[in-house]
Formats: C-alpha cells, sequence, structure tokens
C-alpha cells in the first residue's frame, strides 16, 4: 500500500514551470504533527531538499531554490504541490515527497513515510 504517490510531467522544456503533486492516501495534509517534505536526486549526485511545507500551512526552502520554489496544499484532496520555475537541464532528477514527524521546524524528526519518485527530465 503506498501512502505517497507523486505525480506530475516525466519532461519538461527549458525555461517552464515543472509541476508535481504528492496524494497523502491516509494522512490529512492538515494533519498536526506533521511536514511533508520534496526532495530530488540529480543523476550521479545525492540527495538534496527542495523544501517542506507544515500541518499549518506554512512553507521552508532550500536558499538554492527559494527563488523558484513553491510548494503549496490541497487540504480538500490531501495534495502536496511543488512547482519549480525556470527549469534547466540541472533540475533533471528523480523527485521524491516524503513525511515526516515534527512540532514545528525547530523539532523535526526523521521520514517515516517516502513515495517511490517520479523521474523528470529537463531538456528540449
Amino acid at each position: 500500500q503506498v501512502q505517497l504517490l507523486e505525480s506530475g510531467p516525466s519532461l519538461v522544456k527549458p525555461s517552464q514551470t515543472l509541476s508535481l503533486t504528492c496524494t497523502d492516501s491516509r494522512t490529512s495534509v492538515s494533519a498536526n504533527g506533521y511536514y511533508w517534505t520534496w526532495i530530488r536526486q540529480p543523476p550521479g549526485k545525492g540527495l538534496q531538499w527542495i523544501g517542506a511545507i507544515g500541518f499549518g500551512g506554512a512553507a521552508a526552502y532550500s536558499p538554492s531554490l527559494k527563488s523558484r520554489a513553491s510548494i503549496s496544499r490541497d487540504t480538500s484532496k490531501d495534495q502536496v504541490t511543488l512547482q519549480l520555475s525556470s527549469v534547466t537541464r540541472e533540475d533533471t532528477a528523480m523527485y521524491y515527497c516524503a513525511r515526516r514527524r515534527g512540532a514545528d521546524f525547530n523539532v523535526l524528526y526523521e521520514y517515516d513515510y517516502w513515495g517511490q519518485g517520479t523521474q523528470v527530465t529537463v531538456s528540449s
């Protein structure tokens, strides 16, 4: 049974906006004490934290991506969406949605659920 499921395009052209959706099958995205995180892994590189949104709706981003990344949620659909604008070939990666427990951004615990990931390639 899948807890988190990522969906979106597998191919995006340079300069366009990438939009990915994470659907939580059993936990409300407004459930107290949880945070939903977007993480990616470019080919041949390590995992990179993109950003996260908390149960209260506040979001935080990696300094290197904060100017281009936007994370939002739809509580009616239990979905968390990542939008990454002005993509380049450097944004090609496997993108993951992961959930973790936490009281706030100062108190966060290990990820308890990961999505299977979705491959995104930026190419013309």
